[in-house]
C-alpha cells in the first residue's frame, strides 16, 4: 500500500491555511500534508521528521519545488519535540504514529507482515525493539504491553516471550508475532493479528513516542502566532488522550463546575481556543479505501496571545518499563 495521507482536506480545513502564512509539518513522513499545504495556499512550509529516510524522499520533492517556486518549502532532520522557527507561525500540524513507508519497508521491523529484523527506530540509533524484547524483565514487558499496548493478555504474552528467549534471542519480527499468537491460543476469528498490539507498545518505547509528543505539543504553542492553529492526528487512544487534555486545560474547557456551584476562574490566561470540543473521525469513504484511516482521530484549537504555559509532561504509564529502558539507552 502506498502512501495515503488520512483525514488530509479535514486537516487542511483545520489549519484554515492562507496566502503568505507559514505552517509547520512536524510529521513529514510521505509528505501528503506538505504538497497539499503548498497547493493549497500561497504559503511556506517548514516540515520535520527524525526519519532518514523521510529526509531522503523529502530532499527530491523540495529540488523539485525549487526548481519552480524557491523558498515555499524547506525540509529539517530531527525530532519535533525540538521544533522551532524565527518568527511565529500561523499553523502546526502532526501526523503521528508511523507512516504508510515504514510499514510497507518490511527492513524496518514496523510490521510483521514480512519477516525482517526486530528494529523499529525510526533514527536508526539506540537500543532497538530487540533489545527491549530480550533484556526487559517480564514484569516489566507485562507492564509495557499492557499499559502502551492496552492488550488485557499482556501477563501471558510476556511470560511466553521470556520462555522462548530462554531458549534463543528474539530478533525477527515473524518470531515475535508467532510467539505472541501462541500465547493467547491463535487468532480466535479476532480481525487483527494478536501481535499487533505488542508491536506498537514496543514501537513506543523504542522511540519515546509519548514523550515527544508532550515535547512537541509545547514547542507548537511556544512558536504558533496568535489566530494560529494547532492541528493533530492521532491514531493511538493515549495519544489522543494526552492530546485532548493538553488541549482542555490550555483552553481552560475541563468542565470543572456542576449545577450546584458554578466553574472556577481560570488560574492561569487559555493559550487556546476550542471551538470543537469532540474529535473528527474519518467518513466511512475513507475507512473503506483506506483501512488504516479506522483508528484516526483529528482535534484542532485555535492559539490566543496568552503566554505559553508550563512544559507539558508526558505520563509515567508504565513506569518500571521505562526505568529499564533508560539503562539501555
Amino acid at each position: 500500500m502506498g502512501h495515503a495521507p488520512v483525514l488530509l482536506a479535514e486537516a487542511m480545513d483545520a489549519l484554515a491555511l492562507k496566502d503568505g502564512g507559514t505552517y509547520i509539518d512536524a510529521t513529514f513522513g510521505g509528505g501528503g500534508y506538505s504538497r497539499e499545504m503548498l497547493a493549497r495556499a500561497r504559503c511556506r512550509v517548514i516540515a520535520f521528521d527524525r526519519d532518514p529516510d523521510a529526509i531522503a524522499r523529502g530532499h527530491a520533492m523540495g529540488a523539485e519545488l525549487a526548481a519552480s517556486e524557491p523558498g515555499r518549502f524547506t525540509l529539517l532532520q530531527g525530532r519535533f519535540g525540538d521544533l522551532s522557527a524565527e518568527t511565529p507561525v500561523d499553523g502546526v500540524v502532526f501526523y503521528l504514529g508511523v507512516s504508510s513507508f515504514q510499514l510497507d519497508e518490511g527492513g524496518r521491523g514496523f510490521s510483521f507482515r514480512m519477516d525482517a529484523d526486530l528494529d523499529m527506530r525510526m533514527e536508526k540509533e539506540g537500543p532497538s525493539a530487540a533489545d527491549a524484547v530480550n533484556k526487559l524483565s517480564e514484569p516489566a514487558l507485562a507492564e509495557l504491553i499492557y499499559r502502551y499496548g492496552e492488550d488485557d493478555d499482556s501477563r501471558r504474552i510476556a511470560r511466553t516471550i521470556v520462555q522462548e528467549r530462554a531458549a534463543h534471542a528474539i530478533t525477527r519480527t515473524g518470531l515475535l508475532a508467532d510467539t505472541v499468537e501462541r500465547a493467547v491460543g491463535g487468532r480466535k476469528g479476532a480481525r487483527t493479528h494478536p501481535a499487533t498490539k505488542t508491536f506498537q507498545a514496543l514501537r513506543m518505547l523504542v522511540n519515546d513516542e509519548l514523550g515527544e509528543l508532550a515535547r512537541g505539543l509545547s514547542a507548537a504553542e511556544r512558536v504558533l502566532a496568535p489566530s494560529g492553529r494547532l492541528v493533530v492526528v492521532s491514531f493511538h487512544s493515549l495519544e489522543d488522550r494526552m492530546v485532548k487534555q493538553f488541549i482542555a486545560e490550555r483552553a481552560d474547557a475541563q468542565g470543572r463546575g456542576s449545577r450546584y456551584a458554578p466553574d472556577l476562574p481560570p488560574e492561569r490566561a487559555p493559550s487556546f481556543t476550542l471551538e470543537r470540543r469532540r474529535a473528527t473521525a474519518p467518513s466511512d469513504a475513507e475507512t473503506e479505501t483506506n483501512p488504516r484511516a479506522r483508528s484516526a482521530s483529528l482535534r484542532w484549537a485555535t492559539r490566543t496571545d496568552a503566554p505559553p504555559w508550563d512544559e507539558l509532561e508526558p505520563p509515567a504509564l508504565a513506569p518500571r518499563a521505562e526505568a529499564e529502558w533508560a539503562k539501555l539507552n
